[in-house]
C-alpha cells in the first residue's frame, strides 16, 4: 500500500477496495459470527462505560489526539513565524527541541487528515443509518437485522456505520506518508493499524459495532490519508522515487 512509484494512484485502488469491503461484510454472517464471541448469555463482553477500560480505549486515547492536534497546531503558528520573521527564530532556538522537525507542508497534511478523517466517518454515519449490534433483535435490542441498502431506506435514528471511534486512530496514518518520516513508513502502518483496532475491539465488546464498521474505517482513513499525500507531496515522493532508481542504477552498474 506504501509503495514507491506515486505513479500508482494506490489511492483509488484503495477506495475500491473500501467499496468491495463495505458491500462484502457490512451485515453479514461474519460480522455476526464476530459479534457473538462478545456476547453470551445475554450479556456483552464489558458494559458500556466500564471503568477502567473505559479510560484507557476511549477517553485516553481520545484526549491524546485532541492534544496532538492542539500541539500540531502551536508547531504550525510557530514555524510560520519562524519563516516570516528573523527574531523570531533567535526566540525560538531555545524551544526547538520541543518542535517536531516536521515542515509547514507536512504539519498542515497531518492537521488535514486528522480534521477530514473523522469528519468524513461522521458524514457517512449520517446518511447510512445502520445500527450498532446491541440495537438488534439477534443481541437483545429491538431492531430488525437489516443490510446497508436496507438501512439507508429505512432512515433509522442509528448512526454506527463506519466506526467513528476507531477512526481516531486510524487518522495517524498520515504519518506513514510524511517525507520525514519515509523510511519509518511501515512501521508507522503497523503500529497506527493496531491503535486503531484496540479502539475498535473495545467498542465491539460491548456491541457498538460489528467487525466491518471498523475495517471501513480503517479503509476510508488509509484511503483519504493515501490521497491527500497524493496532493501534497507529490513532488516529493517523486524525488524520493527517483532518488532510489538512480541509487539502484548505481549498483548495477
Amino acid at each position: 500500500m506504501l509503495e514507491d512509484n506515486p505513479t500508482n494512484w494506490i489511492w483509488l485502488k484503495l477506495f475500491c477496495l473500501t467499496i468491495i469491503a463495505a458491500l462484502t461484510f457490512e451485515h453479514s454472517q461474519f460480522d455476526v459470527r464476530i459479534s457473538e464471541f462478545f456476547y453470551n448469555n445475554g450479556q456483552w463482553l464489558i458494559e458500556k462505560g466500564e471503568q477502567p477500560y473505559a479510560f484507557i480505549f476511549y477517553d485516553g486515547p481520545k484526549a491524546l489526539l485532541i492534544l496532538l492536534a492542539l500541539y500540531l497546531i502551536s508547531v504550525l503558528v510557530i514555524k510560520y513565524r519562524q519563516s516570516s520573521n528573523i527574531a523570531s527564530i533567535i526566540d525560538n532556538n531555545k524551544t526547538s527541541k520541543f518542535i517536531v522537525p516536521f515542515s509547514i507542508r507536512e504539519i498542515s497534511y497531518l492537521l488535514i487528515v486528522l480534521i477530514v478523517v473523522p469528519s468524513t466517518i461522521a458524514l457517512l454515519k449520517s446518511v447510512t443509518h445502520v445500527s450498532c449490534p446491541n440495537h438488534l433483535t439477534l443481541f437483545g435490542g429491538d431492531l430488525p437485522y437489516l443490510n446497508l441498502w436496507q438501512n439507508m431506506l429505512a432512515k433509522t435514528d442509528t448512526k454506527c456505520f463506519p466506526a467513528a471511534h476507531a477512526s481516531a486512530g486510524f487518522s495517524l496514518y498520515g504519518l506513514a506518508f510524511l517525507p520525514t518520516l519515509y523510511k519509518y513508513r511501515y512501521r508507522i502502518f503497523e503500529i497506527v493499524t493496531v491503535l486503531g483496532w484496540t479502539m475498535g475491539l473495545y467498542k465491539m465488546m460491548f456491541g457498538d459495532h460489528f467487525f466491518s464498521h471498523t475495517l471501513v474505517s480503517m479503509l476510508v482513513s488509509l484511503t483519504i490519508a493515501c490521497a491527500l499525500a497524493s496532493v501534497f507531496f507529490k513532488r516529493t515522493e517523486h524525488n524520493y522515487a527517483s532518488n532510489n532508481h538512480l541509487h539502484t542504477n548505481r549498483y548495477q552498474h
